[in-house]
């Protein structure tokens, strides 16, 4: 088809013919909101790199999740941030626990909400690294076994879902054998099976006070450089029992998203980073750009490489725009 007999510019000549064509769609179903919990009453911390966003102590954040699902937002993932640190992160998998309290709360005001819990340690543990250290390196298979104690706590608690994030091998078997022997085997893994070490995770670590003491996680995180191991990582966690498998970043590995899409059968979710966030904050500040339209295009841009869900601290900023339509 060229040009005179073809002219693409017929079906883009107004917004009712544009969305008559549109082959992708972006949808308030698609997003999940991150939120940060702290213990206390009445606490609202803003995060300094993540403008809009807060540690919340329970009260406020169930109050957060509420408007959130008023929206039509369907689900929260829930970081916690604990008052005490240990070598072993064992806030973490304590009944009393800050993501354990929240889960109960948002369950007990929102019960239709669903609530995933990120299952890591690097939040709770005085070193900062998402697992066990032993001689100065991460004990992988000392890891899973604490990984699946947590697990199991949060879903103890109310947890409709599970979601973790160490890149520890064996952890989604690991995971799901135990909450399985619990009688859990309702409650789906969601996977961040392919996660890499990225500098887009910088404000994300102030706002979980997660930044390792020392060295960095490249032994355990991707290299930003491969991609075949990303359809590996999937593939084991998929033979593991994950539900979801989930690409993280999200921006600068659409090329990742669209391979896994194309290579495995589950839903795909991807992680709309708190870096990929703070860039079009910062820029909207500085008059550079629109930052609600590079929201949007950002959005969709993470929906056309393939992804079925979108983690997204912009989730309810975009809500807002989507329920208009």
């Amino acid at each position: 088809m060229l040009f005179p007999d073809y002219r693409p510019r017929r079906l883009r000549r107004n917004e009712a013919l544009r969305r008559m064509v549109r082959e992708t769609g972006l949808s308030v179903d698609d997003l999940i909101l991150p939120l940060f919990t702290v213990s206390g009453k009445g606490i609202e911390n803003p995060i300094s790199s993540m403008p809009g966003h807060f540690q919340l102590s329970t009260d406020k954040l169930v109050n957060v999740a509420k408007n959130a699902y008023d929206l039509g937002i369907p689900a929260v993932m829930l970081f916690g941030i604990p008052d005490k640190k240990d070598a072993l992160g064992t806030e973490a998998y304590s009944d009393k626990g800050v993501v354990q309290q929240a889960v109960k709360a948002i369950k007990n005001k929102i019960p239709d909400m669903i609530v995933i819990t990120d299952v890591c340690l690097c939040q709770y543990t005085d070193h900062g690294h998402c697992g066990v250290i032993n001689k100065k390196q991460i004990d992988n298979d000392a890891t899973i076994e604490l990984l699946a104690q947590i697990a199991l706590s949060h879903v103890k608690a109310g947890s409709d879902m599970v979601a973790p994030s160490d890149m520890m091998d064996g952890r989604v078997a690991e995971i799901r054998n135990l909450l399985d022997e619990h009688d859990f085997s309702n409650i789906p893994i969601m996977s961040y099976a392919v996660k890499y070490c990225s500098s887009f995770y910088g404000p994300f670590r102030q706002a979980a006070d997660s930044a390792p003491a020392f060295g960095d996680r490249r032994s355990y995180q991707m290299d930003p450089a491969n991609s075949l191991e990303a359809i590996r990582e999937s593939n084991m966690d998929v033979e593991e029992g994950a539900d979801i498998i989930m690409v993280k970043p999200a921006l600068p590995y659409l090329d990742i998203i669209y391979r896994v899409r194309q290579e495995i059968d589950l839903p795909v979710a991807a992680y709309n980073v708190s870096g990929e966030y703070a860039m079009i904050k910062a820029a909207e500040k500085m008059g550079w750009m629109d930052g609600t339209k590079a929201m949007m295009e950002m959005l969709m841009s993470i929906k056309r490489a393939g992804a079925d869900m979108i983690l997204t601290y912009f989730a309810m900023d975009a809500a807002k725009i989507l329920i208009k339509k």
